[in-house]
């Protein structure tokens, strides 16, 4: 499911057969790809990451470890995959961690987002 609210891109999870939850997110120029991710609690999660083509390093971070999530990937044209299962409620910041000395860093210049985990 994607909706758009807001300029917010809003995607919920799809299950498979086996109970994952798959996501997929793309980084970019000051963004993720979507930015609002929805969940269920207490069925894993497989996120796939990756970032448009371009020379600017970017990562993705979700810490959140009293929820159970603790996730940190550099971001490369080729999709990497992490799998965590969260394990409390809630809504949970993603973002970049990048910053070069003496400038803004990227999620200074937006990039983040939320993950949220529901019952």
């Amino acid at each position: 499911m994607k909706r758009v609210l807001y300029g917010l891109v809003l995607v919920a999870a799809s299950a498979s057969a086996q109970e994952v939850q798959r996501v997929t997110v793309v980084g970019g120029s000051y963004f993720f790809k979507p930015n609002h991710v929805t969940v269920k609690v207490n069925v894993p999660v497989e996120l796939t990451a990756s970032r448009e083509a371009g020379m600017t390093p970017h990562n993705l971070v979700i810490q959140a470890p009293d929820a159970g999530i603790s996730v940190e990937m550099d971001l490369a044209a080729e999709a990497k995959k992490t799998v965590f299962t969260p394990a409390k409620v809630g809504k949970y910041p993603i973002y970049c961690s990048k910053k070069l000395p003496f400038m803004a860093g990227h999620r200074d210049k937006g990039m983040e987002g939320i993950l949220e985990v529901t019952p």
